[in-house]
């Protein structure tokens, strides 16, 4: 079988990039986040489903932390743009609003109902929406693997003041070749427009986080876009979570003396 992306053949591809193939029990995993999620809109004071466009999926949740004017954390959920729902990682909020606060789960529209470029433009269709309810509040925008990417896309929306892009997907190039792409259909064309990597946008603060213990394929992703970034002038600050798998590095952000917030708050912006 041919090489097809840095000395992989497509089989090999897709194996770097099978992130649920370490697992032994991914659908035990998401049980748990479920259950988690299920506690923490429980007993949070959440207001469920809004809706930032016409679309079925352009919804998002605004889970309070309590204090008026506090700064606000949009979290975009990951799945390869195919898989989950943000009710799956509500638990991630916990960290977020231990730290003052308020927490906003969106959701977008996942292919094949949607391809890259609506993908992206939502979060924009989101980020708009949310301009006039911010009142001059400070927004981080983060995302973890998929929502790492989108979170990068948007880093220079002028009501983001910081950026937290969680083990991201910053080249589209290695998903068009691989078994990634028979859902999102990618080109050539979007894979220029829409990697991070390829579009180094002037933006604010920008923590570019992943697990030490990830698949070397999404540590190189970070490293590569990390440094693009600081050859262009912009700050980015590479963090390699230690002891964290791609899933892992979730709990680190769901724990309020974790070291992506501790790394986070000092952030200036």
């Amino acid at each position: 079988m041919a090489t097809i992306y840095r000395g992989m053949n497509r089989a090999e591809l897709d194996t770097a990039y099978s992130n649920t193939g370490r697992l032994a029990d991914f659908p035990g995993l998401m049980r748990d986040y479920r259950a988690r999620s299920d506690a923490l809109y429980a007993a949070r004071d959440c207001r469920r489903d809004l809706h930032y466009g016409p679309g079925l999926r352009q919804t998002y949740d605004w889970i309070s932390c309590g204090q008026p004017d506090a700064p606000v954390f949009v979290f975009l959920h990951g799945g390869y743009w195919q898989h989950c729902v943000k009710e799956d990682f509500a638990f991630c909020a916990v960290g977020p609003l231990a730290q003052g606060h308020d927490v906003i789960l969106a959701e977008y529209t996942l292919a094949p109902q949607a391809g890259m470029t609506q993908i992206v433009a939502e979060i924009g269709l989101l980020l708009d929406h949310l301009a006039p309810q911010l009142a001059g509040r400070p927004l981080c925008l983060a995302g973890h693997s998929a929502g790492g990417h989108l979170a990068a896309m948007h880093c220079g929306h002028p009501v983001v003041g910081k950026v937290l892009a969680i083990s991201g997907l910053f080249d589209l190039e290695p998903i068009r070749l691989g078994e990634l792409n028979d859902k999102l259909q990618l080109t050539e064309a979007e894979v220029a427009a829409c990697s991070p990597q390829r579009n180094i946008a002037a933006g604010p603060p920008m923590l570019i986080a992943v697990g030490a213990d990830e698949l070397p394929e999404l540590i190189r992703q970070s490293r590569d876009y990390a440094e693009t970034c600081r050859q262009a002038g912009e700050r980015a600050t590479l963090l390699h979570v230690s002891g964290c798998d791609h899933f892992q590095v979730l709990d680190d952000l769901a724990d309020p003396q974790g070291v992506q917030l501790t790394a986070l708050a000092r952030l200036g912006g």
